[in-house]
């Protein structure tokens, strides 16, 4: 039988950001092509067979964007952005998070499936200026490209816009028995695809950018590299994209629309491969793809783009042929029963700009909104309130867990949506039904991931919990946050710069 290839982007087009009365078009710098940086592996401090090691840095530094001076940013072990994690699926983890800014943050593992709230890492977990926290989990999913993202409510947008985002890749032995390129660095490439507004003296000035709907740039930064190439020498090569942005979406595609295999999405490897020409990303997504280059000859160039602007430059070297091809089928994924019984959760996103809410509530974060049993396989039934003729897409995120995609509008889903997923794009009018299974007890946010619209109350929080072992939690308040900054930053917590509340 004939693949399918796919060759549109699926997503409503009058939701497309391109038509937001706030939209900021990509400008392509007039630097000279860049190499693209591959994020280094972040060193365990310790390894044994059963436990891994590590101290996650939060820092400050300066970053070479643009010729002239250097940017002040943060990162995480690194300048900008941080070093790539790797988890194996089943050892026990330790991290020392440790804070060099000079403001608290949080350290908020998205996409992983661990305790909520502290371990988990938004806004209830707080490691001040000067101090270091310590978490332990293990490491219970299947492999997966996640990430790890600054999460401090409502700051979040602030310190992920300096630069407080890092990929986190889990393996496992599934995945490593699939002919999918992984040799880090050489055909297994992250891509984090971000958009900066770089004011004088190349800085970055969040507040001057500030958009309730979303903050936007007119730079495309992938991997913190502006105008980036890379120079191919394997004829297959795996992209694992993270579309990292506080707002934008992306629109990819190659400039002579080379088909590309979707094989993962942001909860692992799909069942399928997914043929396409054309893939729109939502803030906080992951799509991994392959990329068979086999067409080409050494000193070719093939340019990935989004809409009409190129991201990065595929050069084409000389590679030994490659005649591997991908399973018509990948993995299997469970497909658990609902729960007998119990109630369809329903969920609305409510609003634009500063009237954003999530069931007409803005968020409170001493408020538990709902609670669902350990264990219990629920239905979510997610809508986005906004017009069709002028709304936008809001991507829907649940912390702590990893879902199933059943339905858009009682109809099927994006052929790319049959895997696992944390985070999902709702068009305006439409509602998306997942089915929702936490495995662990804890506290957990559900949001809309353009960064400003959780920072301005699109946000509840759910109690997982097990009748048998109840459990009560200190959750963090606005009061105390607020001090928290206003003493670091030596102001009065009245003046303190919240954006979005």
């Amino acid at each position: 039988m004939a693949k399918k290839v796919y060759t549109d982007y699926f997503f409503d087009e009058p939701a497309y950001n391109t038509h937001d009365g706030g939209y900021i078009p990509l400008v392509t710098p007039k630097v000279e092509p860049q190499p693209l940086a591959i994020p280094p592996l972040l060193k365990p401090d310790r390894q044994t067979d059963t436990d891994d090691y590590y101290t996650v840095t939060a820092q400050e530094s300066e970053t070479q964007f643009l010729p002239g001076k250097k940017t002040k940013t943060w990162g995480y072990n690194a300048g900008f952005l941080g070093q790539t994690i790797v988890f194996r699926n089943g050892k026990q983890t330790h991290i020392d998070l440790e804070n060099k800014l000079p403001e608290l943050t949080t350290f908020h593992w998205h996409g992983l499936n661990v305790p909520g709230p502290i371990t988990d890492g938004g806004c209830h977990a707080p490691v001040y200026p000067g101090e270091t926290s310590h978490i332990d989990f293990k490491v219970h999913q299947p492999a997966a490209t996640t990430w790890l993202h600054a999460h401090p409510c409502p700051s979040t947008a602030t310190q992920v816009w300096k630069g407080l985002a890092t990929m986190v890749i889990i393996k496992d032995d599934v995945e490593d028995q699939l002919p999918l390129p992984r040799n880090y660095g050489v055909d297994d490439i992250p891509l984090v695809l971000q958009d900066r507004e770089f004011h004088d003296d190349n800085q970055f000035d969040y507040r001057a950018d500030y958009d309730p709907d979303g903050v936007q740039g007119h730079t495309a930064l992938v991997n913190g590299t502006v105008n980036p190439y890379f120079d191919v020498t394997t004829q297959r090569v795996r992209l694992r994209i993270l579309d990292g942005s506080n707002r934008r979406e992306w629109r990819l595609h190659f400039n002579d629309d080379l088909e590309f295999a979707q094989v993962a999405s942001d909860g692992g490897i799909l069942p399928a491969p997914v043929y396409m020409t054309k893939v729109m990303m939502t803030c906080a997504e992951r799509d991994e793809i392959v990329v068979d280059f086999g067409q080409y000859q050494p000193g070719d160039e093939v340019t990935l783009m989004t809409d009409d602007t190129p991201l990065c430059r595929f050069r084409i070297k000389s590679f030994v042929p490659d005649d591997t091809k991908l399973p018509e089928h990948l993995v299997d994924i469970p497909d658990e029963t609902p729960t007998p019984d119990l109630p369809v959760r329903t969920i609305t996103m409510d609003g634009m700009d500063d009237e954003v809410a999530l069931d007409g509530k803005k968020f409170d974060m001493s408020r538990i909104d709902a609670r669902q049993k350990v264990g219990d396989v629920a239905i979510w039934e997610i809508r986005n309130t906004n017009s069709t003729e002028n709304g936008m897409v809001h991507p829907f995120h649940v912390h702590g867990t990893q879902f199933r995609v059943l339905a858009r509008n009682d109809g099927p889903v994006y052929p790319n949506e049959h895997g696992l997923k944390d985070t999902v794009g709702v068009n305006p009018g439409e509602t998306v039904r997942i089915k929702v299974k936490f495995e662990l007890t804890g506290v957990y946010m559900y949001h809309c991931h353009i960064i400003e619209h959780e920072d301005g109350g699109m946000m509840a929080q759910i109690e997982s919990y097990d009748p048998q072992h109840p459990q009560t939690y200190h959750l963090m308040d606005m009061d105390t946050l607020r001090n928290a900054f206003a003493k670091e930053q030596g102001i009065k917590p009245e003046d303190v710069w919240m954006p979005g509340m």
